[in-house]
């Protein structure tokens, strides 16, 4: 028994890490589940109404402990400005997955990992080898026969709105790495402000619907919104906080990389939805070309790997 808890203990930063993969991965279903029952800006201001508020409490508790975590009036804007493009985001992703299978959204979002160390090479100036470009090439290659479905025809909007919000976050990865750069900013000060923001812009943009979805939302419906505010949003977000700590970058993005593997096993198995053949080729492309491109970048960078990006 004490060998059992001696081989948790030294392994339950990756076990952490991987619940997080899970729990993004199911994300997509549970969203899917919600846009069935109200609008998009309903779904995500009921979403981060609930996530505000506990990521309050955490600030708080946090700020009881440690002297000195304000933001200042740069890292306020700097929060502020990725909060509204956070929010920008997750509208697209929350839009596109009512359009589209949540086994395309968790695949297609997963082109993240590409996309960013593109940007950052980019705004570097400093590129990345052309075996990373091949590996890239494969994943894009995936994506193309995975919209294909059961046959070559046009993608579907909720797919491009997927991919737009793929190329979208790598940039706002990639901004926030740059914009804190060199800047001891508090990460719960930073996560609570962008929270905020998110939640204030998804309420104004639909009081109405907000205001149906309090009445209309069963009991099946506040646990999912909850299970996105805390599970989805607030445990991830502390999950990756602690383990970055105690293990490597590329080990956390390794981990979390798993996201889309949970996509498909959860959409499939639980959604009941179906990949035809170009799918299953086009998802294994996708995942194998994602997972090639980003240990070219982490030995290419000398062991640090891109930052972890949250889903939906």
């Amino acid at each position: 028994m004490s060998l059992i808890f001696a081989t948790l203990r030294r392994y339950n930063a990756d076990l952490l890490l991987l619940g997080v993969a899970l729990v993004w991965g199911s994300s997509y279903l549970a969203t899917k589940v919600l846009t069935v029952h109200a609008s998009v800006f309903a779904i995500l201001a009921s979403r981060f109404l609930i996530a505000g508020v506990v990521m309050i409490l955490i600030w708080f508790l946090q700020r009881r402990r440690t002297e000195g975590d304000r933001l200042g009036r740069r890292g306020l804007v700097v929060a502020v400005v990725v909060g509204c493009t956070q929010a920008l985001i997750l509208s697209l992703e929350t839009w596109g997955v009512s359009l589209t299978s949540a086994t395309n959204a968790g695949l297609i979002i997963s082109m993240t990992i590409v996309f960013t160390p593109v940007m950052e090479s980019v705004w570097l100036r400093r590129w990345l080898p052309r075996p990373y470009f091949i590996a890239a090439t494969v994943a894009v290659v995936g994506v193309a026969l995975l919209v294909s479905g059961a046959g070559w025809h046009a993608p579907s909007l909720g797919d491009l709105l997927m991919l737009a919000a793929a190329v979208i976050r790598s940039v706002h990865v990639t901004a926030l790495g740059r914009l804190t750069e060199g800047h001891h900013y508090s990460s719960v000060s930073i996560t609570l402000v962008q929270t905020l923001v998110c939640a204030v812009l998804f309420v104004a943009l639909d009081i109405p619907g907000l205001s149906s979805a309090l009445t209309t939302f069963t009991g099946a419906d506040w646990l999912i919104v909850i299970y996105l505010a805390v599970a989805c949003t607030v445990f991830a977000f502390l999950v990756q906080l602690w383990a970055v700590r105690r293990t490597s970058a590329a080990r956390v993005s390794l981990l979390l990389g798993t996201e889309p593997i949970w996509a498909v096993v959860i959409g499939v198995s639980l959604g009941g939805e179906a990949l035809g053949w170009l799918g299953f080729v086009g998802a294994a492309l996708i995942i194998a070309g994602s997972y090639r491109a980003q240990a070219i970048e982490t030995r290419f960078r000398g062991g640090k790997s891109s930052p972890v990006v949250a889903a939906l």
